[in-house]
């Protein structure tokens, strides 16, 4: 379950509130997936990070809230990748996203 990080509404997955945008990165040998979701009442971005370790426990953090420029900055880049949920992917919206992190 994931709320607004700013009204704590609990965003709805399998209706409405499914995730803007998401883009997955290897990053010394983890997966990181970040997940968009926009809330129509206060007009911001929540992100959703999944952090798959490749040695150790998974763990997941929310960061935001992100004002809505800011957030749709963030999902118009990933929107540019055609492949946002391959990990290996080095377009130039990946690079870009994740700044030189990645494998």
């Amino acid at each position: 379950m994931i709320r607004c990080s700013h009204c704590q509404r609990e965003f709805d997955r399998k209706g409405e509130d499914k995730s803007v945008a998401f883009i997955s990165g290897s990053i010394m040998g983890d997966e990181y997936i970040e997940s968009y979701f926009f809330c129509d009442n206060c007009g911001v971005y929540t992100v959703e990070i999944y952090h798959d370790r490749f040695m150790g426990e998974d763990e997941i953090s929310v960061r935001g809230p992100l004002p809505k420029s800011e957030g749709d900055a963030k999902v118009n880049l990933i929107q540019q990748c055609p492949e946002p949920w391959d990990k290996k992917c080095r377009c130039e919206a990946h690079r870009s996203y994740f700044g030189g992190w990645l494998d």
